[in-house]
């Protein structure tokens, strides 16, 4: 079987989804494992926090929150519209 590399680069976008303490982060890659839909790639250099290769594709689920082991190195951060709460009108 012959053996393949594959090649990608970051996909831009406005959204940043996923937010990492360089300080906390202990490069465990566990947040990349869980990911649903793939939007964290493993660092090439061991010990360093995932890559956040899609960010625009992020479900916003909170896995990879959950799965991280060290509390407070990775955050999820929701974009504005989802932050947004409505108030009844009062009348």
């Amino acid at each position: 079987m012959e053996k393949k590399e594959l090649y990608t680069s970051v996909v831009s976008s406005s959204a940043r989804p996923i937010l990492y303490d360089e300080h906390l982060c202990i490069g465990c890659n566990r947040c990349a494992d869980v990911c649903q839909v793939d939007v964290l790639v493993h660092s090439v250099n061991q010990g360093e926090h995932p890559i956040v290769m899609y960010p625009g594709e992020c479900w916003y689920c909170g896995a990879c929150v959950m799965e991280c082991p060290v509390k407070g190195a990775i955050k999820l951060q929701h974009p504005l519209m989802n932050e947004a709460k409505f108030i009844p009108i009062k009348e």
